[in-house]
């Protein structure tokens, strides 16, 4: 297959942390106060620290699959990708949750911007149509929806500026 041109690989790139038609990751979780973390306000379906893991999981397990020789898909749907209680078990684990997340989605950058990588060949343990592109894509699309319904429990919450 042809190698995409290098002005894809950084379109794809910026589309990871993309903050020009919306609000980005960074800036959803941001200044979250302590006390707001767990809070699942009425008419929602989620705390931010439930959004805030799944974001992370679901990132971690789609970068995972793109890249491992070996991956097996031991996540069960839906309970293995979301926290079962409302609120983190402590302040460390938001940092860290937030942490991991952007140690992954700078994976996934690395993964776009590497040359020896033909985006448009498939994951290892893929099907056809599983490429690396679509991984990224994948990543990138379901992390901006999320992100959209954290601005949304946010702005219910009183958190949002």
């Amino acid at each position: 297959m042809d190698t995409p041109p290098d002005s894809l690989r950084a379109q794809l790139v910026r589309l990871l942390d993309w903050e020009e038609a919306h609000v980005g990751f960074d800036r959803a979780v941001a200044d979250i106060p302590i006390d707001k973390r767990g809070a699942q306000p009425p008419g929602c379906e989620h705390s931010p620290w439930q959004l805030l893991e799944h974001m992370r999981i679901a990132q971690q397990d789609i970068l995972d699959f793109s890249v491992n020789r070996t991956y097996a898909h031991n996540l069960t749907w839906p309970d293995d990708y979301w926290p079962k209680h409302p609120a983190p078990p402590d302040p460390v684990a938001w940092d860290d949750s937030i942490a991991d997340f952007k140690a992954d989605r700078e994976k996934l950058k690395d993964l776009a911007r590497d040359e020896k990588i033909d985006l448009l060949t498939r994951v290892p343990t893929g099907k056809a149509q599983q490429t690396v592109l679509r991984g990224i894509l994948l990543a990138a699309d379901h992390t901006t929806y999320h992100v959209g319904q954290l601005v949304a429990v946010r702005r219910v919450l009183g958190i949002w500026k």
